[in-house]
């Protein structure tokens, strides 16, 4: 698959896309399939891939798309595996995400960002993990301590900085240009492969911009707000904030 086939990197609003069938493989417990263009995000740096259907006009028939993965320089879809067997090399489809549960991800995956641009310009403390599901996640930072006073305030400046109603921007740079912007990297690891050539950036205008491969909304007021549900310490230097999303909005 060309990697302009590859629709969420560069339009994370698109939902649907017609595509031909590339290449088919029924080795497994559950069929395989790659497209020459998709919508479906294929999962990374703490996002879980999409899910939704394919679609073949010719005869009605539908097949499950259970997840999806990188696989070289393809987005792999896994199909969910049926009596009528999956479709076949040349087939023409439509590949249709569940979108309310993309678009959910997208504001988690967003709110994520604003809590991470908070915590690095009020604490300057660096991520160690994080993880999201539609709704909700969790990111760890290098706190000594941490306490319910401060996390009250953080999970109040994250809502005041998303009630600003900042743009949300993605870029993809060439890769000297992108290092040589002060603290691209908030991981306490650099989880970008090495030699790679450009590097995608999601900058949410006026308070955080970080190397990321995912998808997000395109201006914080569709996050809505957060709501901190726990603290924890995973570590003598290591915190662990879970939120979720309150206020939602329609899609």
């Amino acid at each position: 698959m060309d990697v302009s086939g590859q629709l969420c990197f560069a339009d994370a609003y698109a939902r649907s896309v017609e595509a031909n069938v590339e290449a088919v493989d029924e080795s497994g417990a559950a069929p395989l399939i790659v497209l020459d263009r998709t919508v479906f995000y294929p999962g990374g740096g703490g996002q879980p891939s999409d899910r939704g259907l394919l679609l073949r006009s010719s005869d009605g028939r539908s097949w499950t798309v259970r997840s999806a993965r990188k696989a070289g320089g393809d987005i792999v879809h896994e199909l969910e595996p049926s009596g009528g067997g999956p479709p076949g090399r040349g087939d023409r489809l439509m590949a249709d995400l569940d979108w309310p549960r993309r678009y959910a991800l997208m504001r988690t995956h967003t709110a994520l960002h604003a809590l991470c641009g908070v915590v690095w310009r009020e604490y300057g403390a660096q991520v160690t993990g994080g993880n999201m599901e539609p709704g909700g996640g969790r990111m760890d930072f290098e706190f000594e301590r941490m306490s319910g006073d401060l996390v009250a305030e953080i999970e109040a400046r994250v809502n005041e900085e998303l009630a600003v109603r900042r743009d949300v921007r993605v870029n993809v740079l060439p890769r000297d240009e992108a290092f040589a912007i002060p603290d691209l990297i908030r991981t306490k690891i650099n989880l970008l492969p090495a030699g790679i050539a450009e590097v995608r950036t999601i900058e949410i205008v006026g308070l955080d911009l970080q190397a990321d491969g995912g998808t997000h909304v395109s201006n914080t007021a569709e996050v809505g707000g957060i709501r901190v549900t726990g603290y924890e310490s995973k570590g003598r230097i290591n915190k662990r904030i879970r939120l979720e999303l309150v206020d939602p909005i329609a899609d």
